[in-house]
């Protein structure tokens, strides 16, 4: 299998497993270790990672979301204007753990680096 499928899952599966007992900066944890063992090359440092953990909260945010009917979440919405659509902040909510993840999947390609030298 392609490194970056690799990296994908494992993401995912460590991002799960974690965020059992630890809190949301979990995803973090996951990809900083998956990019110190899975090595990717140039953007797809950044880009696996944040696409592996933007599908993984916008999907857990959906599951949560269907329970009540995209109530809570339009409600939120409608606090951080925009514009009460549930579907604008689940893409946020998998934005922001995306972004999450893709920088400490490159913090981890840097300590790799340096341990190199």
């Amino acid at each position: 299998m392609n490194k970056n499928i690799i990296n994908f899952i494992s993401t995912i599966i460590l991002a799960v497993v974690l965020s059992i007992v630890l809190p949301w900066w979990s995803v973090m944890t996951a990809a900083l270790v998956t990019s110190l063992f899975i090595p990717l090359k140039k953007a797809a440092v950044f880009v696996v990672p944040f696409l592996a953990i933007l599908s993984l909260w916008t999907l857990q945010s959906f599951m949560l979301s269907i329970g009540n009917d995209f109530t809570l979440a339009s409600r939120i919405s409608e606090l951080l204007y925009l514009g009460g659509s549930p579907y604008t902040l689940l893409l946020v909510t998998g934005i922001t753990g995306g972004l999450a993840a893709g920088i400490a999947a490159v913090l981890g390609k840097q300590i790799v680096l340096v341990s190199q030298k």
